[in-house]
């Protein structure tokens, strides 16, 4: 029960517990109860809002960089991963399988702004041993959400 009332959450983290005992069809105290204990425990991280920044005047970049690194004996890729995440302008870390060992995803306001970050801050680190930079350049979906991807297919099947 407690994974079905996680999976709405996720879905839409404004559901009141009245709506969730309801689509749950357990006691409004139950919903309550799982609630508080799994913020307690550590399950339920926070709340947030996904916003389509596009839709705004912000002006930002969003970048995916994956790094290539050197394991600290005793520690692995740890310590290096707090040390990258604790600098505000990272969005994510994910330690990943494949030909890069971190996938570290920003963001800063200019395409400089990145590549200082990259130059500056995550390439001096000693266990970094190469860097490769991607731009997002559009979103279609992140988080489950769709953003505005519906795309103008002709009957040639070219997008218009």
């Amino acid at each position: 029960m407690k994974n079905e009332l996680l999976k709405l959450l996720e879905t839409d983290a404004r559901y009141t517990p009245e709506q969730l005992s309801v689509m749950l069809d357990i006691p409004l105290e139950t919903v309550i109860s799982y609630i508080d204990e799994l913020e307690k425990n550590g399950t339920i991280l926070g709340y947030k809002t996904v916003i389509d920044w596009e839709k705004t005047n912000r002006e930002s970049v969003t970048a995916m960089i994956d790094v290539k690194l050197t394991p600290q004996r005793g520690k692995g890729y740890d310590r290096v991963a707090e040390k990258i995440y604790n600098y505000p302008e990272v969005q994510s870390v994910y330690l990943m399988s494949g030909a890069y060992d971190l996938s570290v995803l920003i963001e800063g306001k200019t395409m400089k702004e990145v590549a200082f970050f990259v130059s500056q801050k995550l390439a001096p680190i000693d266990e970094v041993i190469s860097t490769t930079t991607h731009f997002v350049l559009h979103k279609y979906k992140d988080t489950g959400v769709l953003y505005d991807a519906v795309l103008d297919i002709d009957e040639r099947g070219n997008c218009n």
